[in-house]
């Protein structure tokens, strides 16, 4: 059977996008290369001239890229870089692609077989820190957008085009929703792809839709004014240590279901097309517990291991301490105790609303004779796009395009990140575009990224500006 005018014309434009990502593969790794040289650890001060280094750099490629408007945008802290390139088409939709430029802390001596900061290419694979955690991912679109004109013989974009790269991320994006709300007019969008994120497994090319919120708080609690003797005061008088104890315990359930009264209203549920979806996955739950340094899985009664740490909320004691911890005996009643706990939200939790809830719970566990404090971080709230949103079949067509027809399944991030802000304060889906896989390593020593995939992601990138304009949304 022949191709339908439609489907040649898509077979054509695929040729077409390989063979030109295959032209320029070279140039595109050598520019990397360069980028990934820059040490742009924000975490660390005295690096804070190559994050500034790091963005001018993208600033720079950027504008060789083609994009007509490209500017470094000062915070509070490290610079982000924003970039447009708007398309001849009225009409288009209007995309914001988001990444982050800074990378982790890397020395040779924390186990690194290379210099973290002097890229190798070694078995297809290119070692250095930020090949993949993202320097890799946003890089990808520069050649992905040039892809894209070749393959179609447009001189602008089938999208109008914009990129927001932070200079934060690996130090918790502390200036990012405020500058997010100061440019929201310029960074307004119809939708929004994080190209911070991977897939399955190089053999299963997923989509993630969605990342938990987080809500973290640091209890301190205090009972006598000074650690006292327990023989003579012990059982007359209340124990900062005892009461950490008993909050912990009462913390959850017998199912393991967060205790807290309230903290589930207005959580999305799980419905069966996704539990059906996640349950498709090849998951091996003891590779996945070697992996996690565990001895047995504990969660919320009637979920998998990857519905509890994808799509349900939790509630982790982080941190508890308090009284005498040296060696030996000592036999006191201590003057304090204290707890850290962080809190996990998925869709349709506010974290302003379990801060309240938290704030009640405790209020009410505490006993007299008790005096505490207890203080919130600040919050990231959950994001989520629908398994039926036009613009998440896009970006799954552009990376079936990318990966050879295969079946693209879906997939969610049990951890947080900014991406949630941008949802909040510009009102656009936010969806995913990433190829790392879990081998790359994020954070350790020798991270990497494999270039076929990398490039796979180019692909991605060129298909999806052809295919989100023909999604209705």
């Amino acid at each position: 059977m022949s191709d339908t005018p439609d489907s040649a014309v898509q077979t054509a434009r695929t040729h077409a996008v390989r063979a030109y990502v295959e032209q320029h593969r070279a140039a595109f790794l050598d520019d990397l290369a360069a980028w990934l040289r820059i040490p742009s650890v924000s975490a660390q001060p005295g690096h804070a001239p190559d994050v500034r280094a790091s963005a001018e750099w993208l600033a720079a490629k950027l504008t060789e890229t083609g994009f007509p408007a490209v500017e470094v945008w000062e915070t509070a802290g490290a610079p982000a870089v924003f970039a447009e390139w708007p398309s001849d088409d009225e009409n288009a939709p209007t995309v914001l692609v988001y990444g982050h430029h800074d990378v982790q802390p890397a020395a040779r001596e924390d186990g690194w077989h290379t210099d973290p900061f002097e890229p190798v290419v070694r078995d297809g694979r290119m070692y250095a820190r930020g090949a993949s955690d993202d320097k890799g991912q946003v890089f990808f679109h520069t050649l992905g957008v040039r892809a894209h004109l070749a393959a179609t013989g447009r001189t602008t974009p089938a999208v109008h085009l914009k990129l927001l790269v932070e200079g934060e991320e690996e130090s918790g994006s502390p200036h990012f929703r405020a500058l997010v709300e100061q440019h929201a007019d310029r960074l307004a969008a119809d939708a929004v792809i994080v190209s911070d994120t991977g897939m399955w497994s190089e053999t299963t090319p997923t989509v993630c839709t969605g990342m938990r919120g987080v809500a973290d708080c640091e209890i301190e609690l205090y009972g006598p004014d000074q650690d006292i003797h327990s023989g003579s005061f012990g059982g007359a008088v209340p124990n900062p240590a005892t009461v950490a104890g008993r909050l912990v315990a009462a913390l959850h359930d017998e199912d393991e279901r967060v205790a807290i009264p309230g903290f589930y209203d207005g959580a999305a549920p799980l419905d069966d097309a996704e539990r059906a979806l996640i349950a498709e996955l090849p998951f091996d739950e003891s590779s996945w517990l070697a992996t996690a340094k565990s001895h047995g899985v504990l969660g919320e009664a009637g979920y998998s291991t990857l519905e509890r740490v994808w799509a349900r909320p939790t509630a982790e004691v982080n941190g508890i301490g308090g009284g005498y911890q040296g060696p030996g005996g000592k036999t006191i009643v201590p003057a304090s105790a204290q707890l850290k706990i962080s809190f996990r939200l998925v869709a349709g939790q506010d974290p302003d609303k379990i801060e309240l809830a938290v704030r009640d719970w405790l209020a009410a566990r505490v006993p007299a004779g008790i005096r505490y404090e207890i203080t919130f971080g600040a919050p990231t709230r959950p994001c989520l796009t629908p398994l039926d949103h036009p613009a998440l079949r896009s970006v799954a067509k552009a990376m079936s395009l990318a990966f050879d027809g295969a079946k693209i399944r879906f997939t969610r991030e049990g951890g947080s990140g900014p991406a949630a802000d941008l949802q909040d304060v510009l009102h656009a889906p936010v969806l995913f575009l990433g190829i790392s896989v879990p081998s790359d390593g994020w954070h350790a020593p020798n991270e990497k990224v494999e270039l076929d995939l990398l490039l796979k992601g180019v692909e991605a990138a060129a298909h999806l500006w052809s295919e989100l304009p023909t999604a209705r949304f």
